[in-house]
């Protein structure tokens, strides 16, 4: 991976949207984009990861990192990927019922040069708006200051990497506290029925990969498409 932590410059042409987990459907991401109006002639796509398994796309995931307007972190199967090549320390029969079997069942070198890719990911992406950064994770922010982010992961890489990337806790204690230092974090990983936000994180895995929609979060509104983001009731 060349940088953990990516800063984007500003796009001064167009818009920028970040996206839910892809899954290896990149067809019904197409026709979503469609839908949205996105000029890739002037836009930008982000992606919080999981571009691969589940759907029957994923080896496309490469043709899309092509494209000089769209743009991914590292999610958690990006990750399986990752440490299945190099480590073998993955527990395959449940990446399997993931959705992991395309990957496991390539040949050898074929593995290798799709973990390499993988890798050359950051776990990290910063793009600037006229109303102040915004940082795109897969499943959480592991720091209160965003600030502080670049240097723990520099730090600290594989217990940062893997809260930014495996981190349900949020979610699950309906947390509302504000990760200060930074206009938005967005993020997917546990899928939502509708896009949620938790103080100033924004979660946008909608499962457009399932039976639900892709989201696009509109980076300089912080405006949701189809459906706005809800935050969760008082009380």
């Amino acid at each position: 991976m060349t940088q953990p932590f990516l800063r984007m410059p500003a796009n001064t042409t167009g818009r920028d949207f970040a996206v839910g987990d892809i899954h290896g459907h990149f067809t019904r991401l197409r026709r979503a984009l469609d839908q949205l109006g996105f000029d890739s002639t002037r836009d930008r796509l982000f992606s919080v990861g999981d571009l691969v398994d589940r759907g029957h796309e994923s080896e496309s995931f490469m043709q899309w990192l092509k494209q000089p307007w769209f743009h991914a972190v590292q999610g958690n199967h990006e990750d399986y990927a990752i440490r299945h090549v190099r480590t073998g320390q993955v527990d395959v029969e449940n990446w399997r019922q993931y959705g992991g079997g395309w990957f496991l069942d390539l040949p050898s070198e074929r593995q290798q040069v799709y973990a390499n890719a993988f890798a050359q990911l950051p776990v990290v992406i910063e793009v600037p708006t006229e109303a102040g950064p915004v940082g795109l994770v897969h499943a959480d922010c592991p720091v209160r200051n965003w600030a502080n982010l670049e240097a723990r992961l520099r730090d600290h890489y594989r217990r940062t990497r893997s809260h930014c990337q495996w981190s349900r806790d949020r979610l699950a204690q309906q947390d509302v506290s504000v990760v200060a230092g930074v206009r938005a974090v967005v993020a997917g990983h546990t899928p939502v029925s509708q896009p949620v936000i938790l103080g100033n994180v924004y979660h946008i895995d909608t499962q457009g990969w399932a039976s639900g929609y892709f989201t696009f979060l509109n980076l300089g509104t912080l405006q949701a498409w189809p459906y706005p983001a809800a935050a969760p009731a008082a009380g």
